[in-house]
């Protein structure tokens, strides 16, 4: 295969792992904001609600599956990562430290923009440096979103037990006053 379209290949595997991460974020800010906007529905309301066993039961599981909610949607935004090792058979790159030079991480270890220079420079001095680099961007990439996605569908989960267990609430609410109107000689 020709140089130019494997790193066509990868390129656009690199773009297609950029945009996943981006619309995984939005999707967990977008959660974010409604279950912020139910929570403060919620406390508004809290010192109406009557309390007995169901709508206490209830009210654990609300609060708990915010909670879990908020961690896992936290987890999405700030996903934790450990770094892969990669393998350089170059006699000037130190084998066991190598930065990826493509990453924030990476830019930010060198002091001076000459330096970050240098060495990006060395990396990419030939085209197996070169395609490496950017595979061990796609592959932490693909890491990343590993997790964001596994992060976002717990929080999910967690999101329609907590909106579910303030329905029942509400529903308990409004049936406990239409009881007397329902069945008025009981």
């Amino acid at each position: 295969m020709e140089t130019g379209k494997e790193f066509n290949a990868l390129l656009q595997v690199l773009s297609g792992e950029q945009q996943v991460i981006q619309r995984t974020d939005q999707k967990a800010f977008t959660l974010l904001s409604i279950l912020g906007v139910f929570m403060v529905f919620f406390i508004v309301h809290f010192p109406k609600i009557q309390m007995n066993s169901f709508n206490f039961s209830m009210m654990i599981i609300y609060f708990t599956s915010a909670m879990g909610t908020l961690y896992y949607l936290v987890r999405v935004i700030l996903p934790r990562i450990r770094n892969h090792k990669t393998k350089v058979e170059d006699e000037n790159v130190e084998k066991d430290e190598i930065i990826n030079p493509t990453f924030f991480a990476g830019i930010s270890q060198f002091s001076t923009p000459e330096e970050y220079a240098f060495y990006l420079k060395s990396m990419t001095k030939s085209d197996d440096q070169l395609y490496q680099m950017f595979a061990s961007q796609v592959f932490a990439l693909g890491k990343i979103n590993l997790e964001k996605n596994k992060n976002i569908r717990i929080s999910t989960f967690y999101f329609i037990i907590a909106l579910l267990s303030e329905l029942l609430i509400i529903m308990a609410m409004a049936y406990s006053r239409a009881l007397p109107y329902l069945f008025p000689n009981t």
